[in-house]
């Protein structure tokens, strides 16, 4: 009842059929990034038969196709640091499509290798752009009821991308692939030009009555998005302009030290070479199923996988996740370097060995023993798609503070990317000169490291609004926020 009127009230209904209109419009540039990453899975087996000289790929050459996405992510992680708080997260995700769209251009045009790694760097710099200024724009129009599992969604249609790449590599060439790798991108730019910015991006430069439109928009009229909008101001007129001093505090170099360990601690996992390769591996491991069936399989494992991590983010909690992720992707890699360091590698070195059974196309006879690297493989993937995958993006996007979100998520992606590309260029070389089993007890041995990490480092954020963690790294020791 209104104290004021002596009226009944309407109950406030949150509606969120539009936030998941804008959440989907924002993610097509996550699917666009899945599909980028595992480009070279099949492309790189045709590329090393190719009858055009111009275009066949040699061993160091491969390495670079493989690994220059990650270098433009970098690139374009770094470069989101200014574009998500001097143009907005909205125009800055709308912006990836245009190296995207033109490095798909290049790809599916190529006459000589160049283009074919200019167009791979074009699109790792919209993948970076992508990964630094959508989940911290989905964090900020989520309403906190929903926030966890609408987190999660980049990762998962990351991944449905992939799959979608894996699919389509079984029927498409690689310059169709390339081409269909531009409709996600101009979908998106489309789309997005509808949808309304962050409104804690619009309080924080001024446009209050913009922000309560977006939030209206968003909410529905009948939901309670006026008093949302207080505690979003209230959040912002506490911080300011962040200082080179205000960085030493704890309130802002815990979060961002944690985000940026745990972007590093993710990539040297080794999700990264594992995806971009992930066919060559399979041809290395003699695995009796043809690689680019098992790639789907994988696939299809990844996407179930980062599906239930969605529907548990809010039930289980993010530790719990990150704890399960960790301990499965641990015997996974471990079961790998057992079997790899049991069995003998061919003697050739690995473009060789994958062009010589891609010519031949016959996949090797069944044997039991070749279903342990396909069963730890697909461990693998799902452990990483249910905790280390998705709640790494999630926690970046929730507990950096407001005044350096901006710029700190653009950190956490270049540190990461940077990370990626040295794993992914020096992945080939070192499988060549000692087995997979030397990568893979590297991975294991991570996999220990980041359980620790877990269990000492990272928060639960679980049910907690943003303003509510911004609290926690306040004060130090609670998450309540104390009006007086």
């Amino acid at each position: 009842m209104d104290e004021r009127t002596g009226l009944l009230e309407r109950p406030k209904r949150t509606r969120n059929g539009r936030l998941y209109l804008a959440v989907f419009s924002a993610v097509l540039g996550n699917f666009n990034f899945g599909f980028s990453l595992v480009y070279p899975s099949p492309v790189i087996p045709q590329l090393l038969v190719i009858d055009d000289p111009r275009l066949r790929l040699d061993t160091e050459q491969v390495a670079q196709f493989g690994s220059i996405f990650t270098l433009g992510a970098a690139a374009g992680g770094i470069g989101a640091m200014l574009l998500n708080d001097l143009i907005g997260r909205k125009i800055s995700i709308m912006a990836s499509a245009v190296p995207s769209t033109v490095g798909y251009l290049l790809m599916g045009s190529a006459q000589a290798i160049w283009m074919l790694h200019l167009g791979r760097f074009l699109t790792g710099i919209a993948g970076g752009m992508t990964a630094a200024s959508i989940p911290v724009y989905i964090s900020e129009i989520s309403h906190p009821s929903v926030r966890g599992a609408l987190g999660s969604c980049p990762q998962i249609t990351a991944v449905f991308g992939s799959l979608a790449l894996y699919t389509l590599g079984l029927v498409l060439p690689w310059r169709w692939l390339a081409v269909v790798g531009e409709i996600p991108a101009l979908l998106m730019l489309f789309l997005l030009c509808f949808m309304p910015s962050s409104p804690r991006y619009l309080v924080t430069n001024g446009h209050l009555e913009r922000a309560r439109h977006a939030l209206e928009w968003l909410r529905g009229p009948d939901s309670d998005y006026r008093r949302e909008l207080q505690a979003i101001e209230t959040g912002i007129a506490t911080q300011g302009k962040v200082t080179w001093a205000e960085l030493t505090t704890p309130f802002y170099y815990k979060p961002i030290l944690i985000s940026v360990v745990m972007r590093f601690l993710q990539q040297l996992m080794g999700i990264t070479p594992i995806l971009v390769y992930l066919e060559p591996i399979f041809q290395r491991t003699n695995i009796s199923l043809a690689p680019r069936y098992d790639a789907v399989m994988v696939g299809c494992v990844r996407l179930l996988s980062v599906a239930l991590a969605a529907s548990l983010m809010d039930k289980a909690g993010r530790k719990i996740l990150l704890y399960t992720s960790g301990f499965l992707m641990f015997i996974s890699t471990l079961s790998i370097t057992m079997y790899s360091h049991t069995t003998p590698c061919p003697n050739s070195n690995i473009t060789e060995y994958i062009s010589t059974n891609y010519i031949s196309q016959n996949a090797p006879a069944f044997n039991p023993i070749t279903l342990i690297p396909l069963i730890s493989f697909m461990l693998f993937i799902f452990g990483y798609a249910m905790g280390w995958g998705p709640i790494t993006w999630l926690l970046m996007s929730e507990i950096l503070p407001l005044g350096a979100r901006g710029v700190a998520s653009g950190l956490c992606v270049g540190v990461s990317w940077l990370t990626a590309y040295g794993l992914t260029h020096g992945f080939i070389d070192v499988v060549d000169r000692y087995g997979l089993f030397v990568p893979f007890l590297f991975f294991c041995v991570v996999c220990v490291v980041n359980i620790l990490f877990t269990a000492v480092v990272v928060p639960e954020t679980r049910n907690r609004s943003l303003e509510e963690i911004e609290n926690y790294f306040r004060t130090g020791r609670t998450f309540t926020i104390n009006d007086g």
